[in-house]
């Protein structure tokens, strides 16, 4: 007998099964777009991946896709400016989808 203990069952090695991979990529560009709209924020790096993000260099990358490549980038901002919660999701996000 199992005991249910109220925590989210998922296994990204089985099938992503109940793991909203792409939403939890919406979030975390949802964070980084907070953080690059403020003054002092967004260097030549950020620019970069603005227009990859947009296609702007090529084919547009889906969200995930692009968060994965930088995420040493995309947790440097959430350290520099702790954001905690931030730090959360891209820890979940990276745990659970890349």
């Amino acid at each position: 007998m199992t005991l249910d203990c109220g925590c989210k069952n998922t296994d990204r090695y089985v099938s992503f099964q109940g793991i909203d991979c792409d939403s939890n990529a919406r979030q975390i560009m949802a964070c980084i777009d907070r953080h690059l709209a403020l003054p002092g924020r967004c260097n030549a790096f950020w620019e970069y991946f603005g227009k990859k993000r947009s296609g702007g260099s090529g084919p547009k990358p889906d969200e995930l896709f692009l968060i994965h490549s930088n995420i040493n980038q995309v947790r440097e901002l959430f350290e520099t400016w702790e954001d905690r919660e931030a730090l959360h999701l891209l820890a979940l996000l990276e745990e659970e989808c890349c």
